[in-house]
């Protein structure tokens, strides 16, 4: 097994501890600081902008971005909520580096906190977008910077949504939710869907974003595809006109210490050994798989490599389903779990990074009343 392998087991390893840790506090504690919303703030002057994006890696759209914002509110705290545990995208794929090498990328280009967000790999998207409000919740965010693709049907959304009205997205439509008016018919963008479950699911943890979000037209001529083949190929000079300076700089770092690339690789043994020796109830209790899939992985194991297992996983709504399952195989959570973890979440409010220590201590006067938890 490679150094990069061996890293890659022992992240999922300590996170999955870390998770059972955070239910744990939240099974003792349901009714925790974390989870108060009515107390006064003792920095009420200072502005939180709360950007959730996964800087995987940070790309020059995500300067864009944080620069607009900022530009918006320039005396305010830029917090970037940069997804933790698991080190999986809302894809289900992991991550080119680790949350901490993201984190650095986005301090080193401006942001002022980084805190660690959802673990969203192993979670549906609906559940994702519910810790995500919660988690903007929490930080008492002032403005939600969110980048979006120009499009004249979706400005209606916009103009709803900034007005602090939800929408809700619903199977090709997408719907009011306090008249049930369908405000538009078929599919979105993916950073427009987005904005727009964000928007259902901060209307349902009752969080007033009226006037909060500022949207940002996305910046074109950045390629996930073009960089993805400059990291793999470990010649990032290819994609040095969409990536900043500072991006590429902590990425080659990280290649040079065989920390990344990370994202073509997974916990190969964990998966194969849940493949093969978990029980029918264990499968079942698990976050993401179906019945169907179930049956498929009783009746082919035992395998012997993620392939096999991939070509049991039945069809799910998502193009990333598959993904999906097999971070879920991976990280071992059950259902149960899951659901005690999203009820009170987030348990604690993790800081990944900050500019300098006055801003870390604006930012504690802001939140003194929540749990920090400083873990660089």
């Amino acid at each position: 097994m490679s150094s990069v392998e061996t890293l890659v087991k022992e992240i999922i390893a300590r996170d999955r501890k870390t998770f059972l840790e955070d239910v744990r506090i939240l099974s003792k504690y349901p009714k925790s600081k974390s989870n108060f919303g009515d107390f006064e703030s003792d920095s009420p002057d200072v502005k939180i902008l709360a950007d959730f994006t996964e800087y995987n890696p940070l790309h020059k759209g995500h300067l864009h971005c944080l620069l607009e914002a900022k530009k918006h509110v320039p005396e305010g705290i830029f917090v970037a909520v940069v997804p933790g545990l698991f080190e999986r995208s809302g894809r289900g794929i992991p991550y080119i580096m680790t949350r901490q090498a993201r984190a650095e990328a986005a301090i080193a280009v401006g942001a002022d906190i980084v805190v660690e967000g959802p673990p969203m790999g192993i979670m549906g998207s609906g559940q994702y977008s519910l810790c995500l409000a919660k988690t903007f919740q929490a930080l008492e965010a002032d403005y939600i910077p969110r980048g979006y693709k120009p499009d004249p049907d979706f400005e209606i959304l916009l103009k709803r949504i900034g007005k602090g009205q939800g929408i809700a997205p619903k199977p090709y439509r997408m719907v009011d939710m306090d008249s049930g008016e369908v405000l538009l018919k078929g599919k979105l963008n993916e950073d427009n869907y987005v904005i727009v479950s964000l928007s259902k699911s901060l209307t349902k943890i009752g969080f007033d974003f009226k006037d909060k979000f500022i949207f940002v037209p996305r910046r074109e001529g950045v390629s996930g595809t073009i960089i993805r083949e400059a990291v793999v190929s470990g010649v990032l000079e290819s994609a040095k006109e969409m990536l900043p300076p500072e991006t590429i700089k902590i990425l080659q770092r990280e290649i040079d210490g065989d920390r990344a690339p990370l994202h073509q690789l997974r916990d190969e043994e964990t998966i194969l050994f849940t493949a093969n020796k978990a029980t029918v109830p264990d499968l079942k209790s698990l976050s993401l798989i179906d019945e169907r899939t179930i049956e498929n992985i009783i009746n082919q194991r035992p395998f012997t490599t993620i392939d096999e297992i991939k070509t049991c996983i039945a069809r799910g709504f998502s193009r990333h389903h598959v993904q999906r399952v097999l971070s879920s195989l991976e990280a071992r959570v059950d259902k149960d779990t899951m659901h005690r973890y999203i009820e009170n979440y987030p348990p604690t409010i993790r800081i990944l990074n900050y500019k300098n220590k006055e801003v870390l201590r604006e930012f504690k006067k802001r939140l003194s009343h929540r749990r920090l938890e400083i873990c660089q």
